[in-house]
């Protein structure tokens, strides 16, 4: 059985040899996710279209989670991230890139996980989960 259940399409090169697959399967297995997850990069204009397209929302995001785990049709859950907010979230929060990347992969398997973030305290257990997958997994 293979360890990997996530998979990557993106058309930036960087993402590839930046994102640490089988760290994020380590965090994938231990939140119990049954599904493969799909993350697919984007730049700003093409989430701000699905974000428009499937939820209603006419604004920039990072992330959008298509949480697919009680669904029998659908094979994988699917993430949906801008390259673009990424990379400059890494600069305002005063992050590596690769922090970056890997803390909003990581929430994205959250909310997969039944995690959300709508209240302060949902907020703050959220990145409390966050941190700690990236300490125990994707520290440099």
């Amino acid at each position: 059985m293979s360890l990997n259940k996530i998979l990557l399409e993106s058309p930036y090169s960087e993402v590839g040899s930046m994102l640490n697959l089988d760290s994020l399967s380590q965090v994938h297995n231990d939140l119990n996710i049954a599904k493969p997850t799909i993350f697919y990069f984007m730049s700003d204009d093409e989430v701000l279209e699905v974000n428009r397209e499937s939820l209603n929302h006419d604004y920039y995001t990072d992330v959008i989670t298509f949480d697919y785990e009680s669904d029998e049709d659908i094979e994988e859950n699917e993430v949906v991230i801008s390259w673009d907010r990424i990379q400059d979230n890494s600069k305002v929060l005063n992050q590596t890139l690769n922090q970056e990347l890997h803390r909003i992969c990581i929430h994205a398997l959250l909310h997969i996980a039944g995690y959300t973030d709508a209240s302060a305290d949902e907020k703050l257990k959220m990145t409390t989960e966050e941190d700690r997958f990236l300490n125990l997994y994707c520290s440099t």
